[in-house]
């Protein structure tokens, strides 16, 4: 009965739900396929769609929407700025205020920012925000779908976020937009997907990881989507560490009590048990000695995270975790809004959304200059580097992410960005303006030429208390890593330094730094030390992103070296 039940669905799925959307999606993908021919146009589109219909809040008063004509108008009314400039207008939407920035009067939620780089920011989830969200999802998915149609109609797993953390002073909930959107879904199209929404609320990170691999395990998983790819490394590990138990529930149709989980959570996932499947499972494990989603996982399976920045080191510990599966970026995405969409495996370049936002770029060197060049979509050039302004539906306008992104060339005429780093992770002891982008890629080169594997890492200022000393980097890492090789690779990410960065170099040969110096902290050093950086900004754990380049000088007197 149950077997036949899944035979109407999947039929449903396919033929009435499935091919539809696919027809309307398609069609939206081929407008968007066109859009990329004349990007200037459309931008500017999107921008006067955006200022008629925000002109009549008090920001948009205050900033002459309604008399704006051109994009000059715009850059002369409105300042490149961060969220300083909007903070009083969303505060007062946090008190119910919503016309202060807002002209839609219904906010579902606010979305909080990673925290990353600094204390955590509200950002209005309307339904502006909602249709530009699926509109950039919807497109990425198809685009997915038509490249790898053998995991078309299987399930999909999604790390989901807590879209409930806290409530604003009028009560509408703050977190993560990802759970907002997964309890919007229809019902029948929760079908394809492996976990109920419920789970995105569960606050331990090991009672989640453990029922998302619990509840993957007996369906054909397809699709796996978590931003961060340190998630989806700690999701393998975890199913490893607890196999036995994950095993024993599949047979036995149960969810371990060990973890917890809310109530109203368990009651509503349905589960039976399942003793061939976990047959299977055991003979995973018999021959390999573990349970990791390479073997566990139907093949094969697409990958959707981020691949580009400081957490594109993560990707090279997925062979031994997921094996050889497909791995497509998600695109450059935050709280604030998505600014690109990947079409192709292996790559963190992505096609400009310039359907959704309206953007601009800001050149590296200018970014810190009094009266900055600003560019269009349509004037950057293959290899430059900029800083990206977001304006949206959804109350920011000229907003600087702090985003350093790359143009790698264009399609049809819409240029491809990857993001290289945060532009506030930057390090200038002497001049040498050494940034995150910098270390990663150096790192990424060294552990390759050297044939090795590390696990967490971070470069940070080292002085000294002799004047005659040259200040330096530190490379820290945690105790037993690498053994002897620990030292060799420090000189090895000095020399590739200079060969990245020509200031760096110069600095270096000029005596005013001295070599990058191995600094060894604690085991369990850096699982401490993100915990409490963690807690000290409020971001999630699905959000956040552990820095490779620590600026702060006093880091090196903290740390127990």
């Amino acid at each position: 009965m149950r077997d036949a039940m899944k035979s109407v669905l999947r039929f449903l799925l396919q033929r009435v739900v499935m091919k539809p959307l696919a027809i309307s999606i398609g069609r939206r993908l081929a407008k968007f396929e066109a859009m990329t021919h004349d990007p200037q146009r459309v931008q500017e589109a999107v921008l006067r769609d955006i200022l008629t219909m925000q002109a009549n809040t008090d920001f948009g008063r205050d900033h002459h929407f309604a008399s704006m004509k051109t994009v000059a108008d715009f850059r002369h009314n409105v300042p490149v700025a961060g969220y300083e400039a909007v903070e009083p207008y969303m505060a007062r939407v946090l008190d119910g205020q919503t016309n202060a920035l807002l002209s839609d009067p219904h906010v579902f939620m606010f979305a909080l920012t990673s925290g990353t780089t600094a204390t955590r920011k509200f950002i209005p989830v309307t339904k502006r925000y909602i249709e530009d969200y699926k509109h950039s999802w919807h497109i990425w998915g198809l685009k997915v779908l038509r490249d790898h149609k053998e995991v078309t109609l299987r399930p999909i797993l999604q790390m989901a976020g807590n879209s409930d953390e806290m409530r604003s002073k009028t009560g509408v909930p703050c977190g993560a937009v990802t759970g907002l959107t997964a309890s919007m879904q229809k019902r029948i199209i929760r079908w394809l997907y492996s976990t109920p929404p419920g789970v995105a609320g569960v606050k331990d990170p090991q009672a989640k990881y453990y029922t998302v691999m619990r509840l993957s395990l007996p369906r054909p998983v397809g699709m796996v989507i978590a931003a961060n790819p340190s998630t989806m490394l700690n999701l393998a590990r975890a199913g490893d560490q607890h196999k036995e138990l994950l095993i024993r529930d599949v047979h036995d149709g149960t969810l371990s009590d060990r973890f917890d989980l809310p109530a109203e959570l368990r009651q509503s996932i349905r589960l039976k048990p399942n003793p061939a499947r976990a047959k299977e499972l055991e003979e995973v494990v018999r021959r390999t000695g573990t349970l990791y989603p390479k073997d566990a996982w139907t093949k094969p399976f697409v990958m959707g995270n981020w691949t580009g920045g400081s957490v594109g080191a993560y990707l090279r510990h997925y062979p031994r975790y997921f094996g050889e599966n497909w791995v497509r970026d998600v695109g450059l995405i935050a709280s604030e809004g998505r600014m690109t969409i990947p079409f192709a495996d292996g790559t963190s370049s992505g096609v400009l959304d310039i359907s959704s936002h309206y953007f601009e770029f800001v050149p590296e060197a200018d970014i810190l200059g009094p009266n900055p060049t600003v560019l269009g979509a349509h004037e950057l050039v293959e290899g430059g580097r900029y800083f990206i302004l977001l304006t949206t539906g959804y109350g920011l306008y000229r907003y600087n992410i702090h985003d350093l992104v790359r143009c790698t060339g264009h399609y049809n005429k819409t240029p491809l960005i990857e993001f290289l780093s945060k532009g506030s992770l930057f390090a200038n002891m002497t001049g040498e303006k050494l940034s995150e982008y910098h270390v990663t890629q150096s790192m990424g080169h060294v552990l390759r030429d050297l044939g090795v594997d590390l696990s967490t890492y971070s470069v940070a200022p080292v002085w000294s208390d002799d004047d005659a000393v040259s200040p330096c980097y530190g490379l820290f890492i945690e105790q037993g890593e690498l053994g002897d090789t620990a030292q060799r690779l420090a000189q090895c990410l000095d020399e590739r330094l200079c060969q990245t960065n020509i200031e760096y170099e110069a600095k270096r040969s000029s005596a005013r730094l001295g070599p990058v110096r191995l600094e060894v902290v604690p085991p369990g050093f850096w699982a401490r030390w993100d915990r409490a950086r963690l807690e000290r900004t409020g971001g999630t754990l699905e959000q956040y992103k552990h820095p490779c380049l620590i600026s702060d000088m006093e880091f090196h007197r903290q740390a127990k070296v």
